[in-house]
């Protein structure tokens, strides 16, 4: 018999801007799945989400934005690629992490929270789901039943991984005997220099693409439970870069508009939108479909990892040669040469607070209650998904959240009370979108002064940048008016620092960071490993 409680699986991909869903205008190839999804349910067309990917996962997971100071903090990727090397141990990696990590929050209410508190089993599947390092104890507090996956975000880079955990439990993965995942395979990749050398060539120590694992324990997960209400969250990979897939899509094959690397890319899209697929066809067959809501997101804007063939410039420089400085050298489809459009047209990508650096992509299909193939411009924001699903669920969120419920955007019988505004944080500077459009973007010069408390108020004026855009009527962010409307620039200022407790700074990714105390690699040189 079916639940009376609907289902809940969120699909959050990483760095796919949404000009590359064809829901969202993406001409160049199909994302029937995702687009089946988007036919079935609602579009979000204000949707945003943070600047890059941990602080989207720590937000979401949260509920509140990462423009405060403290709150979570994001210890340093890599180190269990220095335990696959031998450089150090599993004991020493979790003492390292957890003496070392700031996890403010703990014992407040988490996105797992909320579900555990409605009475349901929840499982994560996929990426790791806080910071760019974790431990078996993290994952736990975050009130997750189950968890399959990475624990390092830099091993998230390649998809090979020679050992993932499951439960907190480290399983390796036979024939994948890479460190890195397969990460530095990429830059000797034939499939990508030599157009005559197949894809699917053999790769020695690369066996095991990782998504095909996370759709095999996924399909596991959902007939486990088919007779309880679950929330299932799967942060994927895809289509962050490297690029890697076993075999370029034969959909994009054949078509000779598109590079070597445009293909793997395209491919690794539409390996995203089979594991939707792979999800819809098993809900089908269990009589689940009906009862299950689906969301599909993304963490941040669009990422191109795919444009230096077709260019022949580095990932962060346009076609004219001049690097991308987010300032006076912005990102544009035009000038990037970006055959896909993959931000939708918007200025600016994954790092960037521009519009392309953080609108994403957000799909709600639940049938029977959202109106098929509709579409909102109300803004949201990715933390509001908690008070969403608290609204939902009848159960409180906990205190201290940001977010708000759109739930009135996805059925009848639920108000929708629209934020005011809503704050983002940009890898150098935070912004402010307001109801009614208008918007604020903070931005350091190279001259910007941080002295030992952060920001100053005397220094901002010299050492930011400060824009403000009409986004109605100037969606690439074009014309500056913060000179011709200086009340509304200083107004929407003041606000915005408040939102940033203060200092500017913590609407910047640097706060967050912390970094091992111990030298563990200088351990292990000086020890003859």
């Amino acid at each position: 018999m079916p639940n009376e409680k609907p289902n809940v699986i969120f699909i959050y991909a990483d760095d796919l801007g949404r000009g590359m869903l064809g829901c969202y205008g993406q001409k160049l190839m199909p994302t029937p799945n995702i687009d089946r999804l988007c036919a079935d349910g609602v579009r979000f067309d204000n949707a945003y989400g943070c600047h890059i990917c941990a602080p989207a996962r720590a937000s979401l997971l949260c509920g509140i934005h990462d423009c405060h100071q403290g709150g979570w903090a994001f210890t340093a990727a890599g180190i269990y690629i220095d335990y696959s090397k031998g450089l150090i141990t599993l004991d020493e990696v979790e003492e390292l992490i957890h003496n070392t990590g700031m996890d403010k929050l703990s014992g407040e209410n988490f996105l797992g929270t909320v579900f555990k508190k409605a009475g349901y089993v929840t499982g994560q599947v996929g990426k790791l789901d806080w910071g760019f390092s974790t431990t078996a104890a993290s994952v736990k507090k975050h009130d997750w039943d189950y968890h399959y996956g990475y624990y390092d975000h830099q091993m998230c880079h390649g998809f090979y991984p020679p050992f993932l955990h499951e439960d907190g439990i480290l399983t390796d993965i036979p024939g994948n005997t890479l460190p890195d995942c397969g990460i530095k395979a990429f830059m000797t990749d034939k499939c990508v220099l030599d157009k005559s050398v197949p894809v699917e060539q053999s790769r020695p120590g690369m066996a095991v693409y990782s998504q095909d694992l996370f759709d095999e324990k996924m399909v596991a997960f959902i007939r486990k439970n088919k007779d309880n209400p679950f929330f299932l969250y799967h942060p994927s990979q895809l289509p962050h870069g490297q690029l890697s897939i076993p075999d370029i899509d034969p959909r994009v094959a054949g078509d000779d508009r598109l590079t070597a690397m445009e293909k793997v890319f395209a491919s690794m899209v539409l390996r995203l939108d089979d594991t939707v697929g792979v999800i819809r066809t098993e809900l089908e067959t269990l009589g689940l479909l009906e009862n299950t809501m689906i969301i599909f997101s993304a963490d941040n804007g669009h990422a191109p990892y795919y444009a230096e063939e077709r260019t022949g410039q580095p990932y962060n420089h346009l076609i004219d040669g001049r690097r991308i400085d987010h300032l006076g050298v912005r990102y544009t489809t035009e000038g990037y040469g970006d055959i896909y459009d993959g931000n939708d047209g918007f200025t600016g990508i994954k790092e960037s607070n521009f519009e392309g650096g953080a609108r994403v992509p957000l799909i709600v299909s639940w049938p029977g209650h959202t109106k098929n193939g509709s579409s909102t411009d109300k803004i949201v924001a990715n933390y509001d998904f908690m008070a969403t699903m608290a609204d939902m669920l009848g159960v409180d969120s906990g205190p201290d959240k940001d977010g708000v419920s759109y739930m009135g955007l996805i059925s009848d019988g639920y108000c929708f009370n629209e934020h005011d505004y809503i704050v983002y944080a940009g890898s150098r500077g935070p912004a402010i979108v307001m109801r009614d459009g208008w918007k604020l973007r903070m931005h350091k010069k190279p001259n910007f002064h941080q002295g030992i408390f952060g920001a100053y108020w005397e220094h901002i004026a010299d050492g930011m940048a400060t824009e403000l855009y009409y986004l109605p009527d100037d969606k690439r962010e074009e014309n500056n008016l913060a000179e011709k409307y200086p009340d509304k620039a200083d107004a929407l200022c003041k606000l915005l620092m408040l939102e940033c407790d203060g200092n500017f700074i913590n609407g910047t990714t640097e706060p967050h960071f912390v970094y091992y105390p111990f030298n563990h690699r200088a351990a292990a040189k000086r020890a003859g490993k």
